[in-house]
Protein backbone atom coordinates (compact mmCIF):
# COMPACT_ATOMS: atom_id res chain seq x y z
CA UNK A 1 0.00 0.00 0.00
CA UNK A 2 1.47 3.39 -1.16
CA UNK A 3 1.91 5.96 2.06
CA UNK A 4 0.46 9.46 1.50
CA UNK A 5 2.73 12.00 1.11
CA UNK A 6 1.65 15.40 3.61
CA UNK A 7 1.95 18.57 1.68
CA UNK A 8 4.07 19.44 3.90
CA UNK A 9 6.84 16.68 3.68
CA UNK A 10 6.54 17.46 -0.05
CA UNK A 11 7.07 21.59 0.90
CA UNK A 12 9.93 20.34 2.51
CA UNK A 13 11.27 18.26 -0.08
CA UNK A 14 10.86 21.44 -2.89
CA UNK A 15 12.14 23.78 -0.61
CA UNK A 16 15.80 21.33 -0.74
CA UNK A 17 15.78 21.26 -3.92
CA UNK A 18 16.38 25.26 -3.81
CA UNK A 19 18.84 24.94 -1.09
CA UNK A 20 21.26 22.72 -2.32
CA UNK A 21 22.12 25.71 -4.70
CA UNK A 22 22.34 28.29 -2.10
CA UNK A 23 24.13 30.90 -2.16
CA UNK A 24 25.58 31.29 1.44
CA UNK A 25 27.65 34.32 3.06
CA UNK A 26 31.42 33.40 4.05
CA UNK A 27 31.51 32.09 7.05
CA UNK A 28 27.83 30.82 7.84
CA UNK A 29 26.75 27.46 8.59
CA UNK A 30 26.81 25.19 5.95
CA UNK A 31 23.55 23.27 6.45
CA UNK A 32 19.85 25.22 6.08
CA UNK A 33 17.88 25.89 9.46
CA UNK A 34 14.74 26.28 10.30
CA UNK A 35 15.18 29.83 10.46
CA UNK A 36 16.20 29.76 7.08
CA UNK A 37 13.04 27.89 5.68
CA UNK A 38 10.71 29.15 7.57
CA UNK A 39 10.15 32.00 4.82
CA UNK A 40 10.12 29.83 1.49
CA UNK A 41 8.64 27.20 2.91
CA UNK A 42 5.05 28.89 3.94
CA UNK A 43 5.05 30.51 0.10
CA UNK A 44 5.65 26.57 -1.35
CA UNK A 45 3.49 25.04 1.31
CA UNK A 46 0.42 28.33 0.03
CA UNK A 47 1.12 26.90 -3.69
CA UNK A 48 0.68 23.54 -3.12
CA UNK A 49 -2.57 23.33 -1.21
CA UNK A 50 -4.18 25.46 -3.71
CA UNK A 51 -2.85 23.39 -6.49
CA UNK A 52 -0.92 25.61 -8.56
CA UNK A 53 2.60 26.42 -9.99
CA UNK A 54 5.12 27.25 -7.47
CA UNK A 55 6.57 30.83 -8.72
CA UNK A 56 9.61 31.81 -8.39
CA UNK A 57 11.08 35.35 -8.85
CA UNK A 58 14.91 36.17 -9.27
CA UNK A 59 16.10 39.34 -10.42
CA UNK A 60 18.73 38.25 -12.66
CA UNK A 61 20.25 38.44 -16.35
CA UNK A 62 20.44 42.34 -16.43
CA UNK A 63 22.85 42.56 -19.02
CA UNK A 64 26.57 41.70 -19.94
CA UNK A 65 29.49 43.37 -17.77
CA UNK A 66 30.61 46.15 -19.89
CA UNK A 67 33.93 44.84 -19.30
CA UNK A 68 35.86 42.12 -22.25
CA UNK A 69 38.20 41.80 -19.60
CA UNK A 70 35.37 39.66 -17.87
CA UNK A 71 32.79 39.35 -20.48
CA UNK A 72 33.03 38.57 -24.22
CA UNK A 73 30.36 40.62 -25.21
CA UNK A 74 26.95 42.44 -24.66
CA UNK A 75 25.28 39.87 -25.85
CA UNK A 76 24.01 36.39 -24.08
CA UNK A 77 26.23 33.26 -24.59
CA UNK A 78 27.24 29.85 -23.22
CA UNK A 79 27.53 31.12 -19.82
CA UNK A 80 23.29 32.29 -20.30
CA UNK A 81 23.01 29.11 -21.37
CA UNK A 82 23.96 27.15 -19.14
CA UNK A 83 22.46 28.95 -16.52
CA UNK A 84 18.96 28.77 -17.98
CA UNK A 85 19.38 25.29 -18.95
CA UNK A 86 20.24 24.74 -15.27
CA UNK A 87 16.96 26.82 -13.92
CA UNK A 88 14.78 24.30 -16.33
CA UNK A 89 16.05 21.37 -15.26
CA UNK A 90 15.51 22.71 -11.58
CA UNK A 91 11.52 22.84 -12.69
CA UNK A 92 11.78 19.46 -14.18
CA UNK A 93 12.58 18.58 -10.73
CA UNK A 94 9.95 20.11 -8.56
CA UNK A 95 7.52 19.23 -11.15
CA UNK A 96 8.46 15.50 -10.01
CA UNK A 97 7.72 16.02 -6.46
CA UNK A 98 4.26 18.82 -7.30
CA UNK A 99 2.89 17.97 -10.96
CA UNK A 100 1.70 21.36 -11.58
CA UNK A 101 5.21 22.40 -11.17
CA UNK A 102 6.74 25.41 -10.86
CA UNK A 103 8.25 28.71 -13.15
CA UNK A 104 10.67 31.10 -12.77
CA UNK A 105 10.30 34.90 -13.54
CA UNK A 106 13.43 35.97 -14.64
CA UNK A 107 13.12 39.64 -13.71
CA UNK A 108 15.81 40.99 -15.92
CA UNK A 109 17.12 44.47 -14.07
CA UNK A 110 19.70 46.09 -16.08
CA UNK A 111 16.62 48.58 -17.42
CA UNK A 112 16.68 49.25 -13.76
CA UNK A 113 20.08 50.92 -13.62
CA UNK A 114 21.90 50.71 -16.73
CA UNK A 115 22.94 54.07 -16.00
CA UNK A 116 24.52 53.56 -13.20
CA UNK A 117 26.71 50.30 -14.55
CA UNK A 118 27.83 51.64 -17.78
CA UNK A 119 25.61 49.40 -20.34
CA UNK A 120 23.62 51.43 -22.43
CA UNK A 121 19.91 50.72 -23.08
CA UNK A 122 20.26 49.63 -26.66
CA UNK A 123 22.34 46.60 -25.54
CA UNK A 124 19.86 46.16 -22.66
CA UNK A 125 17.47 45.83 -24.96
CA UNK A 126 19.82 43.23 -26.98
CA UNK A 127 20.29 40.97 -24.63
CA UNK A 128 17.16 41.06 -23.43
CA UNK A 129 16.25 39.90 -27.27
CA UNK A 130 18.61 37.01 -27.39
CA UNK A 131 17.80 35.87 -23.61
CA UNK A 132 14.55 35.32 -25.08
CA UNK A 133 16.07 33.44 -28.19
CA UNK A 134 17.58 31.85 -26.29
CA UNK A 135 15.03 30.31 -24.07
CA UNK A 136 13.04 29.42 -27.49
CA UNK A 137 16.02 27.99 -28.76
CA UNK A 138 16.66 24.78 -25.49
CA UNK A 139 12.83 24.63 -25.11
CA UNK A 140 12.86 26.31 -21.50
CA UNK A 141 8.89 26.29 -21.07
CA UNK A 142 8.86 27.11 -17.82
CA UNK A 143 10.85 30.49 -17.51
CA UNK A 144 9.38 34.20 -18.22
CA UNK A 145 11.22 37.05 -18.06
CA UNK A 146 9.91 40.29 -16.91
CA UNK A 147 11.72 43.76 -16.84
CA UNK A 148 10.82 47.55 -16.49
CA UNK A 149 9.58 47.80 -19.79
CA UNK A 150 6.75 45.28 -18.81
CA UNK A 151 5.21 47.10 -16.10
CA UNK A 152 4.08 49.19 -19.20
CA UNK A 153 4.41 53.17 -17.85
CA UNK A 154 4.56 54.02 -21.28
CA UNK A 155 7.19 56.65 -20.49
CA UNK A 156 11.16 56.88 -21.76
CA UNK A 157 13.64 54.61 -20.32
CA UNK A 158 15.10 57.45 -18.03
CA UNK A 159 11.38 58.45 -17.07
CA UNK A 160 10.64 54.59 -16.18
CA UNK A 161 14.03 54.88 -13.60
CA UNK A 162 12.87 58.27 -12.21
CA UNK A 163 9.10 56.52 -11.62
CA UNK A 164 10.58 53.68 -9.59
CA UNK A 165 12.68 55.62 -7.50
CA UNK A 166 10.39 58.14 -6.74
CA UNK A 167 7.10 55.46 -5.90
CA UNK A 168 9.41 52.62 -4.71
CA UNK A 169 12.76 53.65 -3.32
CA UNK A 170 14.43 55.02 0.33
CA UNK A 171 16.11 57.78 0.24
CA UNK A 172 19.77 56.98 -0.49
CA UNK A 173 21.12 59.21 2.27
CA UNK A 174 19.31 55.94 3.94
CA UNK A 175 20.94 53.52 2.09
CA UNK A 176 24.24 55.39 3.46
CA UNK A 177 23.27 55.29 6.96
CA UNK A 178 22.68 51.50 6.74
CA UNK A 179 26.30 50.71 5.08
CA UNK A 180 28.20 53.02 7.61
CA UNK A 181 26.21 50.98 10.61
CA UNK A 182 27.60 47.65 9.14
CA UNK A 183 26.08 44.05 9.45
CA UNK A 184 25.00 42.61 5.70
CA UNK A 185 24.28 46.38 4.20
CA UNK A 186 28.20 47.29 4.22
CA UNK A 187 28.67 43.48 2.82
CA UNK A 188 26.15 44.12 -0.04
CA UNK A 189 27.72 47.86 -0.60
CA UNK A 190 31.58 46.19 -0.84
CA UNK A 191 30.16 43.56 -3.62
CA UNK A 192 28.49 46.29 -5.21
CA UNK A 193 31.53 48.50 -5.47
CA UNK A 194 34.06 45.80 -6.22
CA UNK A 195 31.86 44.70 -9.31
CA UNK A 196 31.65 48.52 -10.78
CA UNK A 197 35.11 48.97 -10.13
CA UNK A 198 36.39 46.00 -12.16
CA UNK A 199 33.54 46.75 -14.54
CA UNK A 200 34.82 50.37 -14.92
CA UNK A 201 38.70 48.58 -15.55
CA UNK A 202 37.71 47.48 -18.74
CA UNK A 203 40.94 47.40 -21.74
CA UNK A 204 40.06 51.03 -23.11
CA UNK A 205 39.57 52.86 -19.60
CA UNK A 206 42.08 55.36 -19.55
CA UNK A 207 41.66 57.09 -16.00
CA UNK A 208 43.72 56.23 -12.47
CA UNK A 209 42.41 53.28 -10.33
CA UNK A 210 41.60 55.62 -6.91
CA UNK A 211 38.86 57.32 -9.74
CA UNK A 212 37.35 54.63 -10.53
CA UNK A 213 37.27 53.19 -6.73
CA UNK A 214 35.73 56.58 -5.68
CA UNK A 215 33.60 56.30 -8.49
CA UNK A 216 32.32 52.82 -8.00
CA UNK A 217 31.24 53.61 -3.99
CA UNK A 218 29.21 56.65 -5.42
CA UNK A 219 27.50 54.87 -8.15
CA UNK A 220 27.19 51.35 -5.71
CA UNK A 221 24.58 53.74 -3.31
CA UNK A 222 22.50 54.51 -5.94
CA UNK A 223 22.37 50.72 -7.34
CA UNK A 224 21.72 49.80 -3.96
CA UNK A 225 19.00 52.10 -3.53
CA UNK A 226 17.13 50.93 -6.99
CA UNK A 227 17.71 47.15 -6.52
CA UNK A 228 16.12 47.63 -3.40
CA UNK A 229 13.13 49.24 -5.56
CA UNK A 230 13.14 47.11 -7.90
CA UNK A 231 12.46 44.33 -5.54
CA UNK A 232 9.63 46.62 -3.87
CA UNK A 233 8.05 46.61 -6.98
CA UNK A 234 8.42 42.58 -7.83
CA UNK A 235 6.81 42.15 -3.88
CA UNK A 236 3.85 43.99 -4.73
CA UNK A 237 3.84 42.37 -8.62
CA UNK A 238 4.47 38.92 -7.04
CA UNK A 239 3.11 38.56 -3.94
CA UNK A 240 2.53 34.96 -3.49
CA UNK A 241 6.17 34.28 -5.22
CA UNK A 242 8.99 32.32 -3.06
CA UNK A 243 11.79 35.27 -3.80
CA UNK A 244 15.07 34.21 -4.95
CA UNK A 245 18.70 36.42 -5.17
CA UNK A 246 21.81 35.84 -6.99
CA UNK A 247 23.09 37.23 -3.78
CA UNK A 248 24.26 35.69 -0.54
CA UNK A 249 21.32 36.03 1.75
CA UNK A 250 21.46 36.04 5.69
CA UNK A 251 19.55 33.01 7.76
CA UNK A 252 15.90 33.87 8.13
CA UNK A 253 15.82 36.71 4.81
CA UNK A 254 13.20 36.93 2.87
CA UNK A 255 15.18 36.23 -0.63
CA UNK A 256 17.04 32.64 -0.57
CA UNK A 257 20.63 33.21 -2.82
CA UNK A 258 21.13 30.63 -5.20
CA UNK A 259 23.74 29.67 -7.49
CA UNK A 260 23.53 29.49 -11.40
CA UNK A 261 26.68 27.79 -12.27
CA UNK A 262 29.87 26.46 -11.28
CA UNK A 263 32.48 28.80 -10.04
CA UNK A 264 35.09 29.31 -7.31
CA UNK A 265 33.77 33.09 -6.84
CA UNK A 266 30.67 33.24 -4.83
CA UNK A 267 29.69 36.59 -6.06
CA UNK A 268 30.62 36.00 -10.13
CA UNK A 269 27.68 35.34 -11.98
CA UNK A 270 26.95 34.71 -15.76
CA UNK A 271 26.83 37.84 -16.79
CA UNK A 272 30.30 39.03 -15.15
CA UNK A 273 32.36 36.14 -16.62
CA UNK A 274 32.42 33.59 -19.24
CA UNK A 275 32.07 29.82 -19.62
CA UNK A 276 35.19 27.51 -19.20
CA UNK A 277 34.69 23.64 -20.50
CA UNK A 278 36.86 21.59 -18.45
CA UNK A 279 36.57 18.09 -18.75
CA UNK A 280 32.89 18.25 -20.10
CA UNK A 281 31.74 20.59 -17.29
CA UNK A 282 30.96 24.61 -17.65
CA UNK A 283 32.54 26.47 -14.86
CA UNK A 284 32.04 30.06 -14.74
CA UNK A 285 35.29 32.48 -14.74
CA UNK A 286 36.44 35.89 -16.01
CA UNK A 287 37.41 36.17 -19.51
CA UNK A 288 41.06 37.35 -18.86
CA UNK A 289 41.78 34.35 -16.40
CA UNK A 290 40.09 31.97 -18.87
CA UNK A 291 42.96 33.35 -21.65
CA UNK A 292 45.79 33.36 -18.61
CA UNK A 293 45.35 29.70 -17.98
CA UNK A 294 45.52 28.73 -21.67
CA UNK A 295 41.91 28.09 -22.63
CA UNK A 296 40.56 27.92 -26.29
CA UNK A 297 38.04 30.33 -27.66
CA UNK A 298 34.70 28.81 -29.26
CA UNK A 299 32.76 30.21 -31.39
CA UNK A 300 28.93 29.91 -32.49
CA UNK A 301 26.64 30.90 -35.12
CA UNK A 302 29.49 33.37 -35.55
CA UNK A 303 29.66 34.71 -32.07
CA UNK A 304 32.45 33.84 -29.52
CA UNK A 305 30.26 31.59 -27.15
CA UNK A 306 32.95 30.18 -24.53
CA UNK A 307 36.50 28.75 -23.53
CA UNK A 308 37.63 25.01 -23.78
CA UNK A 309 40.56 24.38 -21.16
CA UNK A 310 42.16 20.63 -21.03
CA UNK A 311 44.11 20.31 -17.59
CA UNK A 312 47.56 19.19 -17.57
CA UNK A 313 48.29 16.13 -16.01
CA UNK A 314 51.33 15.54 -15.22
Amino acid sequence: MLRTVLPSARAAAVLRLLMAYQRRLPGEHPSPCPQCEAPHLRRIEAAMAEGREIQLVLPAFPAKSPNRAKTLSHLPDMAERVALEFLQSLCDRIERVHPPGARFVICSDGRVFGDLIGVPDADITAYRRELLAMIDQIGAERLDVFDLDDVDLGLSHDAMREHLVAHYAQPVESVRAEVKAGGQALSIYRGMTRFLFEDQLGPDYEGSRAAALREARRRAYGVIQRSRAWGALLAERFADAVRLSIHPQPCGAEKLGVLLMETADSWLTPWHGVAVVVDGRAELAKRADAERLGATLVRRGGRPSHYVLSRITG
